[in-house]
């Protein structure tokens, strides 16, 4: 079992008088003489150590009684690290929560999917984060209530059964007793510029993150290996289709100095919790930046690319199949090639969908629509179509799972298993899709171009050897070593 943070009193302590929002996500800070908690860049008056309490969740701090705050809204701080620097059974819950499973599916379903009973997911929780999973699904429903009360004209029946609420009573009790207010008093409060939703089912909100973040590679990435029809850049945001577990949905995600604006359409609203969340893992936004450009920034090599640029993050994926496939489409290919490809399959197996801006025109395929696919109809090798079919096959029968419940090595070891899947492959996937920090690609020919460049090894073995320093945070200097080229993927579309 890991410690956290919030265990250390006097890191804590320290955080909280500075007002260190670089803590925020990672632990909350419970005053016992008010009975409320916070972010630990809360702008009031710290309050004496002595009244102060910590805890690992804002589930916990729920539980034990208290209210969030008023002033610094503790539940829209950003999600902490740990999630996704981490593979553990704990982590992997995490992110199954944050993706609406225990809404769906319950706590068997969460327990299901990981292999594990309900009994110790609930006893792993409950030790590391002082909730258990159904606690922890409920603060999330009573941060998505809140967020939707302020930000939609939505009427307060329609938003307790899109935030995940079994009945109307649970959603008034739950958001009195999280924010001491009536929901109908939040909406009250919510500032006057409330934005107004461009569409029926269209909402715009920020999604926080950790400062510094670097767009350039993260949106340039996205832009630059846009698939036609269900990603594009437009007006300075990226957009793309999503698909839901109960619809399908549009996202315009747009870089800001302080927050990424977003902007979403769904078919149904109880999607809004999962596309949030995938939303944020496309970007990446739960990051510790300071801690992972600390550790490169060590290696005198990489240290002028991180004073340059700091806050790179890794550009991830909404839809971990999705991605899998496109790495084998992009397989010893262009990228102009690999986008060719991959317009080609949206247009022939995708599912249409109606974009009121126009330029979007399809959900990429899914799994079971591409298993139908004929490879003979593939315009590519023929062991590259061999590859590609096996894939689909075992993502289709589940033998091969890349989503976020998904164990990292297990993962990445039977992809390795399959015909036409050689490092290259697995570990691109590994790092975008599974999330893994520590993904590295030492066979890449634009990690070899900078490792000549900077004097590092050439070889593999040799880089691999070498890059040993920067663990566990590789799949970030890939991104700095990446950007030492001037490839459209490491700049802002103009």
């Amino acid at each position: 079992m890991q410690t956290g943070m919030h265990t250390d009193t006097e890191r804590c302590v320290r955080a909280v008088r500075s007002k260190d929002a670089r803590f925020d996500g990672w632990f909350f800070t419970a005053v016992l003489t008010t009975g409320i908690y916070c972010r630990p860049s809360c702008p009031v008056v710290p309050p004496k150590p002595g009244n102060m309490t910590f805890y690992p969740s804002a589930a916990a701090c729920q539980q034990a009684g208290f209210r969030a705050c008023k002033r610094c809204r503790p539940d829209t701080s950003p999600g902490s690290p740990e999630w996704n620097r981490r593979a553990d059974l704990t982590a992997r819950a995490m992110r199954l929560i944050a993706d609406g499973v225990v809404d769906r599916e319950g706590v068997p379903g969460l327990a299901a999917r990981l292999g594990y009973s309900t009994r110790q997911i609930e006893r792993q929780l409950l030790a590391e984060l002082g909730a258990g999973p159904l606690a922890l699904a409920r603060a999330q429903r009573a941060q998505t209530a809140r967020l939707l009360i302020e930000t939609t004209p939505l009427p307060m029946a329609d938003i307790a059964f899109a935030a995940g609420f079994s009945s109307i009573r649970a959603f008034n009790d739950t958001v009195r007793e999280v924010y001491a207010l009536a929901p109908s008093e939040l909406r009250t409060r919510a500032p006057r510029s409330r934005p107004a939703a461009a569409a029926p089912g269209t909402l715009s909100l920020r999604l926080p993150f950790r400062t510094p973040l670097n767009p350039d590679n993260l949106f340039g990435h996205l832009a630059a290996t846009a698939v036609p029809g269900v990603e594009e850049w437009r007006d300075g945001a990226y957009r793309r289709t999503l698909r839901l577990p109960y619809g399908h949905g549009i996202v315009a995600l747009t870089p800001k100095p302080d927050h990424i604006a977003c902007r979403l359409t769904l078919t149904d609203p109880r999607d809004l919790t999962v596309a949030i969340s995938r939303c944020r893992r496309l970007l990446d936004l739960d990051a510790d930046p300071v801690a992972i450009d600390d550790q490169l920034r060590a290696d005198p090599l990489l240290a002028q690319f991180v004073d340059k640029a700091p806050g790179r993050r890794v550009p991830r994926t909404v839809d971990e199949a999705e991605f899998a496939v496109r790495a084998v489409l992009g397989q010893q290919v262009s990228t102009a090639a690999a986008r060719t490809h991959a317009a080609r399959l949206v247009t022939a197996h995708g599912d249409p969908v109606d974009d009121p801006e126009g330029g979007l025109t399809h959900l990429f395929p899914s799994t079971e629509a591409l298993a139908a696919v004929d490879p003979e109809t593939l315009a590519m090798p023929r062991t590259r179509r061999a590859t590609f079919t096996t894939l689909v096959a075992h993502l289709a029968d589940g033998s091969v799972n890349p989503g976020v419940e998904s164990d990292w090595a297990e993962t990445r070891a039977r992809l390795l298993d399959l015909p036409g899947f050689g490092p290259w492959t697995a570990d691109v996937i590994a790092m975008r899709a599974l999330g893994d920090p520590d993904a590295f690609l030492p066979t890449d020919l634009g990690i070899r171009r900078a490792a000549a460049e900077l004097g590092l090894p050439s070889t593999p073995a040799a880089l691999t050897a070498r890059a040993a320093a920067w663990r566990p945070w590789r799949a970030y200097a890939v991104q700095y070593l990446w950007a030492t080229d001037d490839h459209p993927i490491n700049f802002l579309p103009v």
